[in-house]
């Protein structure tokens, strides 16, 4: 490969952790979801299996049939990513999944189970590109990962009105209802069951099993037991407050009026004495009486203003209960409105709540968060909540009362996490299965008497219709940015607070909006949308990872007794909290020891100065805190933050250009973003290239010897490029060879530029010359002036490419059909037409040109006797089509035809018929010819290692015996076997080594045939299908358009800085300012625009690139450690330049010296995708609104501009009566004075006079809709 010359580096900070892939967030939870590449019976209980697990087996209501899950499997796509972008179909596999049907039959009294085991297809399943896409009817989308608050407890403080701090808590599940905790103004702690009734707190514990006030208040040791014996005891606990309220049985007898006789007798609870009474002397008689001898005292050594003994004591005594089913039955009544009919009815309410698997699940996160806020130890796998769940939940919040606990930040990274593209899959998944679980069950119990298999009872449908919504038009599943590779890769690592189940932009205020303390490392602070988005759309930093509980973790290095470690360590916000960090510039020696006794470090949001041994953890890198694109900003420290946000956001508008150059002044991140974009080639292994064109390049791989005993596959892999494909935004994604036949190759390197690359770094715009000088008032308000040479040369012309599509239909009235031969055509208009009315590749389209020519049949009135005369004089052809054709639109000047396709559905007459037959024979000897080959080369490198071997016992998948233990491997017993048969998993021989080396054998050869099937399979469809079209749709073509689009006044131009402005001028060369030399500058930028942006970066890269330039040397200028300033008057120094960068100008126009010398050098430049061309629009007459009949808006609609009320009033004032009339008149909604005005302008007649807008009239209709008559006089 043309290496680029490696840049110069002004890193002082060693690289110690390398980047993580940007697309792992895409690319690596997706394959966990589906665990494609693991066979199915070592998949673990994660992703699409766990939904799986989660929904079966299914039942009927009587127990008789058992539908249960075994396994899934995944074929091959019918079509390959090309494909489905050209036709509109969309990239997914067919998911199957084998079903197990379990029937027990009574038999002369004994049970029999029969059992039904079959493979059911459950519809298509989008999957992803080895890009991190998905491709959806033909578009590239993004699912973009939310970022949602956390299942788990949480618990929160507010001020009442009167001053009074309330405390609540409120545990959200993964699924079910929500439990909340709070307390009143006056300290009673209420429950909320279901978000619906509140019961006291202590009615809820004892419905758990706490029953008595003695077991709640001993729980949270909040009261002192002590034993009376007699009054002198009693008498010195006078005073002492009672913590419960002493309560005494009661029987009363039921006696029958009639006979006087003791029917039934009931125990009744009386309070003898109220909790929170003072002991008094009289009381003693009272206990004594009722043999009560413990009793529960408030503690005296809890501090008399702390709240944690009167809130259980004063939320005890508004507790109407005293017993378990006293409670079950109150909290049944606020949760049906009716008394319970008995206590297990009201017992299993609750439970179903908050206890039931099946209604409420914490999930793997939900649990972990509780262990960890509440510090319980409650088993992981118990996904409901649990008594110790409730009493830690109290337990806290009595803590937060007294000031030991604070309330939870709900912006803390720790209640926010990640759910990324494999988890909303499983929860649309998830709704699918039930839907479909349903619908099994019904079948069950409808088809009692019949045989039924597990493909009758399934729907597929189902599933699909759910997976096609979510796909087609959910909030987070969003068409692809692919303006160039930076904007591809950013939309993949986006996160997003909006979306089902998300924030709201309305709903959202600041806080959440805010850059938080947890973010660092995290969440890039920089990189957001301006506008109503801003803070709800942030990006990954670049050594984020998501963990499995979907936090966000960064990594640091470990830092023990004052010395860093080699050691790195993931961290998640949480386990950061109690961390000293100390940052990535804190000077170390070589040793790993800090050269300073004294450090600033991060300690929760703050900044102290430490010691080196209080430090537990150091930054990995200075730009740990940023984004890719925020990280690819030069001198980013010296920008402002706003200006820094624009300048990350716009890199992402860069047009790729015909020829794009990398920066000169760069960050060192340029190849790294480049390559993981995944928009170039990359090697997979070390390797020679043995062949290269423009379409593809071939590379040879090296192969260890023992790996090619076991593989199947040549070492030799193929690249197709991709030339001049359209991106979703129209510009022009072309990939270029930059290795030589010849050359050697590592795995990892870049073997193609994609777009917006050069040599395997990111190129987004040019270095251009440029001075910052005002001129002639042409940049004032950020505007920018350019030489007439970038537009002569091509330096910013770029390449946009227009898709045209156009239908045949089969109608009512006929077929449609695609021609060159229209009606009422000329000769000259269809000359660039082929046979099939195509246009044909290379012809230059202009407006109003014939793109694709299609005639349709005219409606059929009856015809005359005249008509049908001539129509049995010239056949049926005489003029009954009309021209359907598809013409290039306004605008479209320049534009060359670069590809074209038509895609027809199969034809079924006997010569295609014959054709289709026969090429499928083909295929299928082909197919049986590679197998065979493939089984050959199989039974030798089989054979070759079990030479000397003997067998431990060797049966296929049905259990049938194919080798006896001791035997040796011989071919013949082997003849009959099918080696997709033997399991990968079998025991061959007693030498395990030598069982690995076969059962790696057989997965090759397994992954092998699976793809030569793929590929029959896919062969045969196409054959036997033709191609896959809407329905009605008979054929359709598609035409690709180029266009070179040149600079132009109006267009806007940014650097990496956020300095952003509209060409006001392109001057010519000679009138630009030049240099002593006579070098003109390219590029003028106003000096006004740098001090109130703050933005001092695009100085410092300027004078960089200039040296850079002079010197051939192209830099790596880490953000914050990068060059400093007098870093860069030493290279202007050695350059040759100014220390300061200010040269003398001269006036291009007169040849004179300016008065003061000017800032000079290379900048770097991006044309973004605001281009004038696209946003330019004029109307003369055009479209109207139906019912308004005023003029449509947009360009879209080829509208005209709204004349306002706003507008109206400038003309009320001005007095313009004349021009107001025919503003509302003729020139919009008077249909009759509009087209009589028209005729009179023809005739060259004076106007009549304006009639009645037809707006008025609609507001006339809607007033008598009201039932008002409304006369005009």
């Amino acid at each position: 490969m043309e290496d680029p010359a490696p840049r110069k580096s002004f890193a002082d900070i060693p690289e110690v952790w390398d980047y993580p892939d940007f697309l792992d967030v895409q690319l690596k939870t997706f394959h966990d979801f589906v665990q494609d590449d693991v066979p199915p019976a070592d998949r673990e209980d994660e992703g699409l299996q766990a939904v799986f697990n989660e929904h079966f087996p299914i039942k009927d209501n009587r127990d008789r049939y058992t539908l249960e899950f075994v396994s899934y499997e995944l074929d091959a796509p019918k079509h390959t990513v090309q494909e489905c972008i050209a036709q509109g179909l969309t990239y997914s596999v067919p998911l199957k999944a084998t079903l197990r049907l379990s029937s027990k039959e009574e038999e002369g009294g004994e049970e029999a189970i029969e059992a039904i085991e079959q493979e059911v297809y459950l519809g298509t399943l989008p999957f992803m590109t080895d890009r991190g896409t998905f491709i959806v009817n033909g578009a590239e989308r993004v699912i973009v990962s939310q970022l949602h608050r956390s299942p788990g407890a949480f618990f929160d403080k507010e001020i009442h009105s009167n001053g009074t701090e309330l405390f609540s808590a409120r545990v959200i599940p993964f699924r079910g209802s929500w439990m909340e905790f709070s307390t009143d103004v006056r300290d009673v702690l209420w429950s909320y069951v279901d978000r619906k009734k509140k019961v006291p707190v202590t009615t809820l514990l004892r419905a758990l099993g706490y029953s008595s006030d003695e077991e709640i208040v001993r729980m949270f040791d909040l009261a002192d037991a002590v034993e009376i014996e007699d009054e002198e005891e009693f008498s010195e606990y006078l005073g002492r407050e009672l913590a419960t309220s002493v309560t005494i049985e009661k029987t009363i007898e039921i006696v029958d009026e009639d006979t006087g006789e003791v029917v039934d007798e009931e125990t009744e609870r009386e309070v003898l004495l109220p909790a929170e009474h003072e002991l008094e002397e009289g009381d003693w008689e009272e206990l004594d009486e009722f043999d009560i001898s413990r009793l529960y005292l408030v503690r005296e050594d809890v501090d008399e203003e702390a709240l944690d003994k009167s809130t259980l004591v004063e939320t005890l005594q508004k507790d109407e209960s005293h017993t378990e089913e006293e409670a079950l039955d109150v909290i049944y009544e606020k949760l049906r409105g009716s008394e319970a009919p008995d206590v297990d009815s009201a017992r299993e309410a609750l439970d179903r709540l908050f206890f039931d698997e099946d209604r409420y699940d914490l999930g793997d996160v939900g649990r972990h968060r509780m262990n960890a806020r509440l510090g319980v130890d409650v088993d992981t796998d118990e996904k409901v909540l649990t008594k110790e769940d409730v009493v830690g939940i109290v337990r806290e919040l009595i803590r937060l009362q007294n000031g030991e606990s604070t309330a939870d930040d709900i912006d803390h990274l720790s209640n926010r996490r990640v759910k990324t593209v494999g988890e909303q899959l499983g929860s649309q998944f998830s709704l699918g299965l039930a839907r479909m679980a349903r619908t099994i069950k019904e079948r069950m119990n409808l088809r009692d008497a019949d045989k039924f298999t597990p493909k009758d009872l399934v729907n597929a449908r189902t599933i699909e219709s759910v997976i096609n919504t979510f796909f087609g038009t959910n909030q987070l599943s969003q068409f692809m940015d692919q303006t160039n590779a930076l904007a591809e890769m950013t939309h993949k690592r986006r996160m997003s607070a909006l979306g089902p189940g998300g924030l709201t932009r309305e709903r959202a205020g600041f806080e959440v909006r805010d850059v938080h303390h947890t973010h660092y490392g995290r969440l890039c602070p920089i990189e957001t949308p301006e506008g109503p988005n801003i803070g709800l759309m942030l990006s990954l930093c670049v050594h984020s990872t998501i963990n499995d509980f979907g936090f966000l973790e960064t990594p640091y290095r470990v830092v023990e007794d004052g010395q860093v470690t080699e050691e790195v360590e993931y961290l998640t916000a949480e386990e950061e909290d109690e961390a000293m960090v100390a940052q990535a510039n804190a000077p170390i020696d070589d040793d790993g020891n800090f050269e300073r006794d004294e450090v600033r470090c991060r300690h929760h949001g703050d900044f102290p100065i430490v010691e080196p041994e209080d430090i537990d953890y150091m930054d990995v890198a200075p730009n740990q805190i940023v984004s890719p694109s925020a990280s690819l900003v030069p001198f980013l420290s010296h920008n402002d933050a706003n200006r820094a946000l624009m300048g990350s956001n716009m890199q992402r508008q860069g047009v790729p250009l015909l020829r794009s150059d990398s920066p000169i002044v760069g960050t060192g991140l340029e190849g790294r973003v480049a390559k993981d974009s995944r928009s170039c080639v990359v090697a997979d292994g070390d390797g020679v290239v043995e062949y290269v064109d423009a379409e593809r390049i071939v590379v040879r791989y090296d192969e260890e010897q023992d790996k090619t005993d076991l593989a199947f596959g040549e070492p030799v892999r193929e690249y197709e490029l991709t030339k001049f494909r359209r991106t979703n935004q129209g510009t022009c994604m072309n990939q270029k060879p930059i290795v030589q036949a010849g050359d050697r190759v590592e795995e990892g390197e870049v073997l193609t530029d994609g777009f917006a690359m050069e040599k395997g770094e990111l190129a987004l715009g040019k270095n251009v010359l440029c001075a910052f000088m005002p001129w002639h008032g042409y940049n004032y308000e950020d505007a920018i002036v350019i030489s007439e040479r970038l537009v002569a040369d091509d330096v910013y012309t770029s390449v946009h490419i227009e898709e045209f599509e156009h239908e045949v239909r089969d109608t009512k009235r006929g077929e449609e059909e695609l021609t060159r031969e229209i009606p009422n055509v000329s000769e000259e208009a269809t000359k660039d037409l082929d046979e099939r009315g195509i246009i044909r590749v290379g012809a230059e389209v202009t407006p109003g040109d014939i793109i694709v020519g299609k005639i349709t049949p005219k409606g059929d009135t009856d015809p005359t006797p005249e008509e049908k005369l001539l129509r049995a004089i010239f056949g049926d052809k005489a003029g009954d089509v009309k021209d359907a054709s598809l013409k290039a639109k306004p605008g479209m000047e320049g534009g060359v035809v670069i590809d074209t396709k038509l895609f027809s559905r199969r034809e079924l007459d006997p010569a295609s018929k014959k054709m289709e037959e026969k090429r499928l024979e083909n295929i299928e000897s082909e197919h049986e010819r590679k197998l065979e080959d493939l089984n050959e080369r199989l039974w030798d490198k089989f054979f070759g290692l079990l030479e000397d071997a003997t067998c431990a016992g060797l049966e296929d998948r049905e259990g049938s015996v194919i080798l006896s233990e001791g035997a040796e491997f011989e071919r013949e017993a082997f003849e009959d076997v099918d080696p997709s048969d033997l399991s990968t998993r079998a025991e061959f021989t007693d030498d395990e080594e030598l069982n690995d080396q076969i059962q790696t054998l057989l997965r090759n050869y397994k992954s092998r045939r699976r793809d030569i099937e793929g590929t029959t399979k896919r062969q045969k469809h196409q054959v036997e299908m033709g191609d896959e079209l809407p329905s009605g749709v008979v054929q359709m073509a598609k035409v690709y358009v180029a266009r070179k689009k040149k600079m132009e006044v109006g267009d806007k131009m940014a650097g990496r800085h956020g300095n952003k402005g509209v060409i006001a001028k392109i001057a010519p060369v000679e009138d630009m300012p030049f240099l002593e030399d006579g070098t003109p500058m390219d590029l003028l930028l106003n000096p006004l625009g740098v001090p109130s942006r703050m933005n001092l970066g695009q100085i410092y890269e300027t004078l960089l690139g200039w040296a850079g330039d002079k010197l051939g040397v192209k830099y790596s200028t880490p953000i914050f450690d990068g060059a400093s300033l007098e870093d860069v008057g030493d290279e202007l120094e050695e350059a040759g330049l100014p220390r300061d960068g200010k040269v003398q100008l001269y006036d291009g126009r007169t040849g004179e010296p300016f008065d003061e010398k000017t800032t000079v050098g290379q900048i770097y430049m991006m044309k973004l995708e605001h281009l004038v061309e696209d946003k330019m629009h004029a109307r003369s007459i055009g479209p109207y609104s139906l019912i308004t009949q005023q003029p449509l808006g947009g360009k879209a609609q080829f509208g005209g501009q709204r004349l306002g009320e706003m507008e109206v009033w400038a003309l009320y004032a001005y007095g313009a009566s004349n021009t107001l009339q025919e503003m509302l008149t003729y020139k919009s909604d008077d249909v009759q004075g509009r087209s009589e005005a028209y005729e009179s302008i023809v005739k060259g007649e004076n106007l009549p006079s304006p009639g009645v807008p037809e707006s008025f009239n609609v507001l006339v209709r809607e007033l008598q809709g009201l039932g008002l008559e409304v006369t005009l006089d």
